[in-house]
């Protein structure tokens, strides 16, 4: 469990009754998006109250009467998903720089300049959410912000996410592992194994990332992988 210092509260107001909770605020913000996260990450106290400042617990018959059980996963879980975290505004403020260089180094990983075909630095990205004036969501999953950023910025720097499919070959004394890895790259749009055991797939990934998906083929095959770019969309 986090410490109590670093801790926050979470309140759920259900029937009239107020219940609250001590949550990591960082992690609390994190499983509210969606993300599973373990109790014992979420949570800093095992006890349920009706003021945590003034250290008023709950009792067990109103909990129960309540949410129907006494499960303590299951009613923390719920009060940190529809309630409200009481984060302060300096913790709000570094999540959500946090979130916001998070969104624009996925969309330098995946978008490119059309002019030239390649991506715009992260900074480059920083810059012009700044200038367009994107509201980045604490609420919502990096991946659920991206096409609205994107939109925004599209008036600032040409961009636009390329993606690309790809064929590779992984000779067979590599072909145990590659399924999973290649699974792990992208969009896994066909595979199969030719006669002499090699592993052959195609998969559509973001151009942006060509590099790094490269170095892991490269990595697990020890340079011997074979790719050739099929079709850019």
């Amino acid at each position: 469990m986090i410490s109590l210092e670093k801790a926050v509260i979470a309140r759920l107001i259900k029937n009239g009754e107020k219940f609250e909770i001590l949550v990591d605020p960082e992690k609390a913000m994190e499983f509210r998006t969606g993300k599973e996260i373990p109790l014992e990450e979420l949570i800093a106290s095992e006890e349920l109250f009706e003021d945590a400042r003034k250290g008023t617990r709950v009792a067990s018959e109103k909990i129960n009467k309540t949410f129907g059980t006494n499960d303590l996963e299951t009613i923390a879980k719920k009060i940190i998903k529809e309630g409200e975290v009481q984060i302060t505004t300096e913790q709000r403020k570094q999540m959500l720089d946090e979130k916001t260089k998070a969104i624009a180094t996925l969309i330098s990983k995946r978008g490119v300049n059309p002019q030239t075909g390649l991506p715009h630095p992260v900074d480059r990205v920083l810059r012009a959410m700044e200038q367009a004036k994107v509201r980045i969501d604490l609420n919502k999953k990096v991946e659920e912000q991206i096409e609205a950023v994107l939109e925004g910025i599209q008036k600032i720097i040409p961009i636009k996410l390329e993606k690309i499919q790809i064929a590779i070959k992984i000779p067979p004394s590599f072909a145990g592992k590659a399924g999973s890895v290649v699974r792990s790259l992208g969009v896994l749009l066909k595979e199969e194994w030719a006669h002499d055991g090699s592993y052959i797939s195609l998969i559509e990934i973001p151009a942006g990332i060509q590099p790094e998906v490269y170095d892991r083929l490269n990595n697990l095959t020890h340079g011997q992988v074979e790719v050739k770019i099929i079709k850019k969309l």
